[in-house]
């Protein structure tokens, strides 16, 4: 009877995991603490609400494919309904764009939460002729 040898783990692999575990929680603090985001209702109708506002990159990086998230909520803060909304391409450091979100109308509605949901970090390229 043979006896396979004992695997051992990947320094590599155990090394990319690591780096992700631990570089998750600055990219959620980043998207958290490197975004301003206002808004206002824009129009209600039947179905639905239009929320219109403008996302601020306070940070020193430029962020890519930017999403907002806009949330109804009810008076102890459950969520009612969400939509989510494309804001930019590209938005520079320090750069701003605005956006409009739709959320459906829901009875029960008291007040509404937006925020950025998703964006990738960028850097901004050069190009050349």
């Amino acid at each position: 009877m043979s006896t396979r040898p004992v695997r051992k783990p990947r320094p590599l692999l155990v090394a990319a995991v690591a780096l992700l575990v631990l570089a998750s929680p600055p990219l959620l603090a980043f998207a958290q603490a490197n975004f301003t985001v206002t808004y206002r209702v824009e129009r209600t109708e039947a179905q639905r609400v239009e929320l219109a506002g403008n996302v601020r990159n306070v940070g020193g990086i430029d962020a890519v494919d930017v999403y907002v998230t806009a949330e109804a909520l009810d008076a102890s803060g459950k969520v009612l309904a969400r939509g989510i909304a494309f804001v930019a391409a590209s938005l520079p450091a320090r750069g701003e764009a605005d956006f409009s979100a739709r959320v459906p109308n829901v009875p029960g509605t008291t007040s509404f939460r937006v925020g950025v949901s998703n964006f990738r970090v960028g850097l901004r390229r050069s190009e050349s002729p």
